[in-house]
């Protein structure tokens, strides 16, 4: 592990570069070979992985944090990672603002794509160049790599909320039951998800090691897992055409699939929408096998690509919102009426517990790949930074009209695969987002991709959210005490996740005491959301429930062979952690 780059943050830093040193810099960078292109391997980017092909015989060089590096790689490393963000970058928005959120208006939905994109790739030069606060030992940002993206993990809560809205008639309905467009409940969302960033911004103080504790594995790991099971819910109904035709309706504009105006209107689940779908998802799996390392890190997107291709070519292609959308967007040219729903607060108080956590395992891992040190000072400094720079982008997010963003970790994959961490990189991958969201053009062509082509790219990307909390989950010692915890909050997590409406007929006041039916809304919100409501007793279990020392002994004693050979099998948990990437292991083990 190399030593920490003194540089960048640390009081007793080395002296930074004068003016005079960096102008000549950019100068040299911009007019010379050596710094326009370097003497880099570039095939190696773009190398397949072919049976025949002979593999090289060097490995590529390590860009460290600040080495200098040519400018062309900079641009081209850059935009390999935005590729890798885009369809993260997306999808929340389109899922939040589609038929099956806030179903907004084509204009409205083209608009939070493009945003999303822009303030994605500001709030990351936030994250990325790191701000010391005057006189206090804090900081804003990581001045890593770190990437920011919108969240996957508010998307239940707000579709849990948006229901609501259309249940008790905040939302309007038409008379068929088509819902109409709701840009009030989209702007609750964004109005109690900037009030609640306070929390997460509040726990950025907190010493790290305290939140370690009080956010162990054994309570994220389950709560992840059960934010992806809803999301994969979602991608297969796409996957079969939509969500909003799912079920086939009898009557109305969804009676086929995505809608009775499009090109080529199927019932769900019919064979030629299932295909387009399957292809994206062989794609994705041919990627990874036989791909080189840029389209390993980008298979996602090559796989999202050949499903417009072959979705193009057999007439499943809308164009007509392309046409009529504007050449530019940038951020407020929507607006949406900014209010608190205070039913959604407690969910919402636990997606930032969830982010903060998740925010140091992402922040851990890209300390290693990045080879920085996982531990000392500088560590904790970043961990903190990190943490308060993703509090501030939940709150700006709201004011600039798109829902929470949080670090992302899909841009460690990169760094590992094209072995660079430079910040270049980085910067170059905040300006190709906000080209891509300042074009909007570019968003009316995302939203007019079938739905079920989306739903291939979408069920692989919530998948492997599944696999994250699986991977923490992993970490944790199996004893009767963890079981039994996992057991509980599982069993509640996975109910409610899979019968969403189970504790809809508990309450059954109708009286006219708004207070009242606010908080008996939250108590349903939280108990029909099986992340949270898995969350809030795994941390309840874990605070009251003391370890058994009797246990531990039992676990350690050479006699029980049938108990410890488990532990030794490769394909256990434990086992699995000598597998596992060195990113990875490092990070969940700062978790214990």
């Amino acid at each position: 592990m190399s030593s920490e780059e003194p540089d960048v943050i640390g009081p007793d830093h080395h002296p930074k570069k004068s003016f005079g040193d960096r102008v000549r810099g950019v100068v040299h960078a911009f007019t010379t070979k050596d710094g326009l292109i370097g003497d880099y391997d570039y095939g190696f980017l773009f190398r397949p992985n072919l049976p025949f092909m002979k593999k090289p015989t060097r490995a590529a060089p390590f860009f460290g944090l600040n080495d200098r590096m040519p400018v062309f790689l900079a641009l081209l490393l850059g935009f390999q990672h935005a590729l890798a963000m885009l369809a993260g970058v997306i999808t929340p928005p389109i899922l939040l603002s589609g038929s099956a959120g806030a179903n907004l208006t084509n204009d409205q939905q083209q608009y939070l794509v493009s945003t999303s994109l822009i303030v994605c790739g500001i709030l990351s030069m936030i994250q990325i160049s790191r701000f010391h606060i005057l006189k206090t030992p804090y900081y804003i940002g990581t001045g890593l790599i770190s990437v920011v993206g919108t969240s996957f993990t508010i998307i239940p809560v707000a579709q849990g909320v948006l229901n609501q809205w259309y249940s008790n008639g905040r939302c309007p309905v038409a008379e068929d039951g088509t819902r109409l467009p709701c840009p009030d409940g989209y702007g609750a969302v964004l109005g109690t998800a900037c009030v609640c960033a306070l929390l997460e911004i509040g726990l950025s103080f907190l010493p790290p090691k305290a939140l370690r504790k009080l956010f162990p594995p054994i309570v994220t790991g389950p709560t992840v897992m059960l934010i992806g099971l809803h999301l994969i819910e979602s991608g297969f109904k796409n996957w079969g055409g939509g969500s909003a035709c799912y079920g086939h309706p009898e009557s109305g504009f969804f009676t086929m699939c995505p809608n009775i105006a499009a090109p080529k209107p199927l019932p769900w689940g019919s064979a030629e929408l299932i295909g387009l779908g399957f292809s994206v998802f062989v794609t994705i799996i041919i990627c990874e096998r036989f791909g080189s390392p840029i389209m390993k890190s980008t298979s996602v997107i090559c796989g999202l690509l050949v499903g417009c291709i072959i979705a193009g070519a057999t007439g499943y292609f809308d164009s007509t919102d392309i046409n009529n959308a504007p050449v530019a967007s940038f951020i407020w040219v929507k607006t949406f009426k900014l209010s608190v729903y205070g039913p959604m607060v407690l969910p919402m108080l636990a997606v930032y517990i969830i982010l903060a956590c998740e925010a140091i395992g992402d922040i851990t891992a890209t300390c290693d790949v990045s080879r920085l040190d996982v531990q000392g000072r500088y560590f904790d400094s970043r961990i903190q930074g990190g943490i308060l720079s993703d509090g501030l982008a939940g709150v700006l997010a709201g004011l600039l009209t798109v829902t929470p963003m949080s670090v992302f970790a899909q841009n460690n994959g990169v760094i590992n695969l094209t072995r660079c961490a430079n910040r270049k990189a980085g910067f170059a991958c905040c300006f190709f987002l906000i080209i891509a969201g300042i074009f909007s053009k570019f968003a009316a062509v995302i939203l007019s991709i079938p739905e079920s082509v989306l739903g291939g790219m979408t069920t692989f990307l919530f998948t492997a959210v599944t696999v994250s909390g699986l991977r923490i989950v992993s970490t944790v010692e199996f004893t009767r005490r963890n079981r039994f915890i996992f057991t509980t909050s599982l069993a509640l997590g996975f109910g409610a996740t899979m019968v969403p409406d189970w504790f809809n007929y508990v309450f059954t006041y109708s009286g006219d005491n708004q207070a009242l039916r606010g908080f008996l809304d939250a108590i349903e919100l939280v108990m029909e959301t099986g992340f949270a409501l898995a969350a809030f007793v795994a941390i309840l279990l874990n605070l009251i429930l003391e370890e058994d020392i009797e246990e531990d002994e039992a676990v350690e004693t050479p006699a029980l062979s049938v108990e410890t050979s488990s532990y030794d099998d490769p394909m256990s948990p434990k086992g699995n952690l000598d597998s596992m990437t060195a990113a990875q292991a490092t990070g969940e083990k700062r978790h214990r």
